[in-house]
């Protein structure tokens, strides 16, 4: 992502929230959107699958608290037209600081982003005031942060509850074998003329104040092949794939996000890795749903139980079954609670086994259960099911 992208998108109204909002609020929008969004349930939308990949790169930074207080922080110098300092002719003359000293230690916020802001907002800014090319050490001199990833993961009903580890292949940018990362054949890069191995060339801007753009000739690297590599093409970059065991936590929903840090593309100059982003899919289940951390599962019962009440045995997932006691007029779609028997939380604890009762129909009845069935008839033909009903309806 780059500096203006950061300065000028505005992530509250991305995910239509106000700037004000809570970090309930915001994951609450982040949910909804990524619903209706989401490239599962819009093939072969293009537009969806952009706007999908906006509202993610919003919840990122706001989601973070951290990193929403750097978003709020530079939008507040940047915002509106950009950073606006007196001239030299200007109250008290001009301004010659650097952004990295206002936002010292903000690095670790920043990392792990949806564009992977390098090394933090002081790095993103750093350079724009008096500091051109050849003007000390430049940022792009420094360690670079790896890319994010972002893959998907496809798990059974079980694995999304009760967790598991899976392999994901993944292909990022990493340094060239060939050449050692150095974009030379013979890994003897010579430095950037252009900007004196700073990788940043200065311009525009009045007075001391002057903005930096990446230099187009090392395209930021700050080092120019001498003789290029035939793999990387003098990036010092090249594809790499690789087969990683990762550990899906227990709990997971469908859809779901999963933020692995570290787990990304390898960084430039001993940088630090970036991050890995799992989208979760998860398979439904013949027998069993789920409502949160609770389990759900429908029993069919035969009327005499549900008149007469009984003990029934109902399935549990991965384990034994469990005996609920069915109390004497369980009236049909009666819910029962089976503590415990459900989806495993984050403290190891367990949700509980929600059984919904279902009076069952036999299709066919023999001779002897037709005539007991005649005789209950019978025996209740006084009653009306249906008065209370239609007494309802007239009164209303």
């Amino acid at each position: 992502m780059s500096t203006k992208d950061f300065v000028e998108k505005d992530y509250y109204k991305v995910l239509g929230v106000p700037k004000d909002a809570t970090e309930a609020e915001i994951k609450k929008a982040y949910r909804k959107l990524a619903r209706e969004y989401h490239p599962d349930a819009n093939k072969g939308d293009v537009k969806a699958e952009e706007r999908f990949k906006e509202i993610s790169e919003a919840h990122d930074i706001l989601g973070d608290p951290k990193r929403r207080k750097e978003y709020d922080e530079a939008r507040a110098l940047f915002g509106n037209g950009g950073f606006r300092t007196p001239g030299p002719g200007g109250p008290g003359g001009s301004f010659n600081f650097d952004l990295g000293d206002l936002f010292g230690g903000a690095q670790g916020g920043t990392q792990g982003g949806a564009g992977g802001f390098g090394g933090g907002i002081g790095d993103v800014f750093g350079g724009l005031f008096n500091r051109g090319a050849g003007a000390g050490t430049g940022t792009r001199t420094q360690p670079r942060r790896g890319q994010d990833i972002e893959s998907e993961v496809t798990l059974s009903f079980t694995e999304a509850v009760d967790g598991a580890t899976v392999p994901l292949r993944m292909s990022s940018s990493a340094a060239c074998k060939a050449c050692s990362g150095t974009g030379d054949k013979n890994g003897t890069p010579r430095v950037c003329p252009t900007c004196l191995g700073t990788g940043q060339v200065s311009r525009g801007g009045s007075g001391s104040f002057s903005l930096t753009d990446p230099c187009v000739d090392c395209k930021g690297r700050g080092l120019i092949a001498q003789d290029p590599c035939d793999v990387c093409k003098g990036s010092g970059r090249a594809r790499s794939s690789r087969t990683m065991q990762v550990r899906i936590p227990a709990g997971v929903f469908d859809s779901q996000r999963i933020r692995l840090r570290g787990k990304g593309a390898p960084g430039e100059r001993g940088g630090p890795a970036g991050d890995l982003y799992v989208v979760v899919h998860v398979d439904s289940h013949p027998v069993f749903g789920r409502k949160g951390d609770n389990l759900t599962v429908t029993v069919p019962v035969t009327y005499a139980e549900a008149a007469l009440g009984g003990e029934v045995k109902v399935p549990t997932l991965g384990g034994p079954p469990v005996t609920l006691k069915l109390p004497a007029g369980t009236p049909n779609g009666r819910t029962m609670r089976a503590r415990g028997k459900g989806a495993l939380r984050k403290d190891g604890t367990r949700g509980d086994l929600l059984v919904t009762v279902e009076v069952a129909v036999p299709k066919d009845l023999g001779e002897r259960a037709k005539e007991a069935l005649e005789a209950y008839r019978e025996a209740t033909a006084d009653e009306d099911p249906r008065a209370e009903l239609f007494q309802a309806a007239k009164g209303a």
